[in-house]
């Protein structure tokens, strides 16, 4: 798959609320979003970092940084969920998929701002990377993380994610979803229409 166009991507914005009710837009990163990614990293705890990449990082390697703000290539996608704070528009979490056609399965990692957890947006956008998947025609999704991750744990298990080892690496705990949702029944508007074009 080629890298998006920019104007397509707008179309593929999803709105979701958070457990209080707060408005959270889901959209596709940009290039444009480069620094605000970049600081959104640099913004979350080093546990939270450490979480998210099994490793230590104080901030995005520039290679990284340049992947996550092209979308689509190596049928590789990353999201932001953004909210209006103090009326900027404010990265409050993020998530990177990719797709991969010959297994029908959709990988994925999540991630949400320290001051954010607690507030539902990761559960919304879970699902939200559910409707994604099954728009994709996938058949499964799955995540790896760390097992003294008990936060990432605790929402997959919430979810009703399956449990189980993480190929290669005994530090990782890998949880799997199947993925049963006909074109038709996509519960997200804008992945509904992609799906249906």
């Amino acid at each position: 798959m080629t890298a998006l166009r920019l104007e397509d991507l707008r179309q593929h914005s999803d709105a979701l609320r958070s457990r209080h009710g707060e408005a959270v837009t889901v959209r596709f990163v940009e290039p444009r979003d480069a620094e605000g990614v970049q600081n959104y990293f640099r913004g979350l705890s080093a546990r939270s970092r450490y979480n998210r990449f099994f490793g230590a990082i104080s901030q995005l390697p520039p290679g990284l940084l340049d992947r996550y703000i092209q979308v689509g290539e190596a049928d590789q996608f990353s999201v932001v969920a953004t909210m209006q704070v103090d009326g900027h528009e404010t990265i409050v979490g993020e998530a990177r998929y990719a797709f991969d056609v010959e297994t029908s399965s959709f990988e994925f990692g999540l991630s949400i701002d320290d001051r954010w957890q607690g507030h539902g947006i990761g559960a919304a956008l879970l699902k939200n990377l559910e409707c994604r998947a099954a728009a994709f025609g996938a058949s499964t999704l799955f995540g790896d993380t760390l097992r003294s991750n008990d936060a990432m744990i605790a929402l997959a298990r919430k979810s009703a994610y399956v449990f189980g080892n993480s190929p290669g690496d005994w530090k990782l705990v890998r949880f799997a979803k199947e993925i049963n949702v006909a074109p038709q029944d996509i519960p997200c508007a804008s992945w509904r229409l992609a799906k249906a074009a």
